[in-house]
């Protein structure tokens, strides 16, 4: 029997590539949690292309809530911190420690998440971030690298592929480039 990954996903594009990778090997069902995202109509339009990848892929994907209040009080007080820094750590704590829980309450054998296929983003950081919530939680965290094998790459081609809308900025009003 296959094991059951809960995936958090960060937006459509990165999700390509991980879930082409994932679905042979696992059940795979797409957690989009992203409360960071900024403004509301940005994340909508990234939940669409997400809705999208997982009908294509023919998976079930699950709708997180969207709370942006609740996320700038967990990240008050790192607002000017530099992207990529230890605002976005937190960030990924935020977002992947509810992945987790998601998955336990709903019997998933481990979580994931999609992150990691981006070369903006840091795999070890991420990957660290999940092992510690591995531990708190009591659910196995997939340790991956999406990126490798020209992951990113690849998720660029099947998002041409598919005509998804790919955004400029990673998500929250703080990474917006002016």
């Amino acid at each position: 029997m296959r094991q059951k990954i809960l995936l958090h996903s960060c937006c459509g594009p990165c999700s390509t590539v991980c879930i082409e990778r994932l679905k042979d090997d696992y059940d795979v069902t797409v957690f989009y949690y992203n409360p960071n995202i900024y403004p509301r109509e940005e994340y909508e339009k990234r939940k669409a292309e997400q809705k999208k990848v997982c009908e294509f892929f023919n998976i079930p994907v699950i709708d997180g809530d969207y709370d942006e209040e609740s996320w700038l009080t967990y990240i008050k007080g790192m607002e000017t911190e530099k992207e990529g820094g230890a605002r976005c750590e937190k960030c990924f704590y935020y977002r992947l420690y509810k992945t987790a829980l998601v998955a336990k309450e709903n019997n998933f054998d481990l979580f994931g998440t999609t992150l990691t296929v981006s070369p903006h983003k840091s795999t070890p950081i991420i990957n660290k971030v999940g092992k510690e919530i591995e531990k708190e939680v009591k659910i196995p965290y997939l340790e991956e690298s999406f990126k490798k094998k020209d992951g990113y790459l690849r998720s660029i081609n099947l998002s041409k592929e598919l005509s998804l809308y790919r955004q400029n900025y990673c998500g929250c009003r703080f990474s917006i480039r002016g």
